[in-house]
């Protein structure tokens, strides 16, 4: 696996566990409610998204073992690009 490809991986895995860890022993309504957790949720999913963005452009064969990451990438686009509109329920 080259190096580039290996880091944007693990750049996508450590923002998984940085949201696991934000939202540990919180509810829906609790996030709901609170818009810096909200926040803090949001930029670790916008680092996914561009991880595997970036990991796709350089390694094509990437959708074959993440069939969903232009779903994912997507959802990092409208985090960013439709901020107004982002449904909380979905990313909970």
């Amino acid at each position: 696996m080259r190096a580039t490809l290996k880091k944007r991986l693990l750049d996508a895995l450590n923002a998984c566990h940085a949201i696991q860890s934000f939202v540990a022993n919180c509810t829906f309504a609790e996030y709901e409610q609170n818009q810096m957790l909200r926040s803090t949720v949001e930029r670790p999913f916008e680092i996914i998204g561009e991880a595997l963005n970036q990991a796709e452009i350089d390694s094509p064969e990437l959708s074959a073992l993440i069939p969903d990451v232009r779903r994912i990438v997507g959802m990092r686009n409208r985090i960013i690009h439709g901020y107004a509109n982002v449904d909380d329920e979905l990313l909970w």
